[in-house]
């Protein structure tokens, strides 16, 4: 196919015209670490590289703003915080190796626009909760601006919150604007072991729902992992009263940060022989789902919220589950013949389905960006 390669907005708005000009889809591609997530689509267009619109445009620390082009790597955009004690509170994982392609080379532009999150969500909040504003292009080849560069920003309607998980369909970002959170200094990990799955998920539920203020609650083979962070005193009284909250004898978990980056970028899964499914429940219903799925392996985070499911390749068994314990799910990982046979993303009811073919409509009426990537005909 084609490539257009884009290393500036104008470049995008060129693209756009000429595939508009030549009817011709698009495909966008940055580092193209998630092409093998959503749907297996052969599109007879083009391919619109935007890994050169790179770059941190903007940072000011002291307003906890941050503003980058699409195609920066999380990585360097991590990197910069760090050196001014913060970080993305959205804690994007790395799902490079998981599906088969290099580690730490994600863009910013695809964690928005995959909708990725790792463990604080529980605590801090989804994509759409931080990203403030963003510039991008539609698919009329016009260049636009949405949100802002202020926490509290009500001006119109909240546009920005409509490309976070929109896989690239709505418009191609060129400008996004996030806010950032200070990194504790301290961080701990304790874990409970040899519980049941009726026992581990409650004893997360109760963290939750206590002022601790857990930024990671995880779950796997009996054993419930909370992190807590802050500072030596105040984090030290967190653990007591985590120990005395649950009665439980808990133990120290060293490398609890490591855990959770494993958790939250699926390394179990990385040489595992099944496809991966990330199935989004009621946590009070989670082991209800994991007893009645009994996978071959599985783990939960988000105190049951998340679970991660590995199954026999080609096995539709997971979503049936799922719905019928009022959750949906995603087919994260599997060969493009089960990507072509099963839905990857939630079926949408005919209401929904006219609701999301209308608002790609608004961005993209010839349906340029990346067609088909999430269900047939959007």
């Amino acid at each position: 196919m084609p490539t257009h390669i884009a290393a500036s907005e104008d470049d995008v708005i060129e693209a756009v015209h000429q595939g508009r000009e030549w009817q011709s889809p698009l495909e966008i591609v940055g580092a193209g670490t998630k092409q093998a997530f959503g749907r297996a689509v052969v599109t007879m267009g083009s391919v619109l590289d935007v890994s050169g619109l790179s770059g941190i445009v903007s940072y000011q620390p002291e307003e906890l703003i941050i503003t980058a082009r699409p195609g920066t790597p999380v990585a360097e955009i991590e990197a910069a915080l760090a050196e001014k004690g913060q970080r993305l509170g959205f804690d994007p994982p790395d799902w490079g190796p998981l599906l088969g392609r290099e580690p730490r080379a994600g863009t910013i532009g695809g964690a928005i626009s995959c909708d990725l999150a790792g463990p604080a969500r529980i605590r801090c909040g989804a994509v759409r909760d931080h990203l403030l504003g963003i510039r991008g292009v539609n698919g009329l080849g016009e260049a636009f601006k949405a949100g802002g560069k202020v926490v509290k920003n009500v001006t119109g309607f909240d546009v920005p919150k409509l490309v976070c998980g929109a896989f690239g369909t709505l418009c191609v970002l060129t400008e996004v604007t996030l806010r950032v959170f200070p990194k504790p200094p301290l961080s701990t990990t304790l874990m409970a072991r040899n519980l049941s799955n009726a026992d581990g998920f409650a004893l997360l539920r109760k963290v939750w729902s206590s002022p601790l203020e857990a930024t990671g609650l995880a779950f796997s083979h009996g054993n419930a992992l909370i992190r807590l962070e802050g500072e030596e005193q105040p984090l030290a009284e967190k653990c007591a009263a985590l120990r005395a909250l649950t009665g439980m004898n808990m133990i120290d978990v060293p490398e609890g940060e490591v855990a959770f980056r494993a958790l939250a970028n699926g390394d179990v899964f990385d040489d595992a022989p099944f496809d991966v499914w990330r199935a989004f429940v009621p946590p009070a219903s989670a082991a209800e789902v994991a007893d009645t799925l009994d996978a071959p392996l599985w783990l939960a985070d988000w105190a049951g919220g998340l679970l991660w499911i590995g199954t026999v390749p080609g096995s539709d068994t997971v979503r049936p589950v799922v719905n019928r314990f009022g959750g949906h799910c995603i087919l994260l990982r599997a060969d493009e013949e089960t990507r072509e046979k099963i839905a990857v993303f939630e079926p949408q009811d005919d209401t929904r389905l006219e609701i999301t073919r209308r608002v790609k409509a608004a961005f993209d009426p010839m349906g340029l960006f990346n067609p088909g990537r999430m269900w047939d005909g959007v």
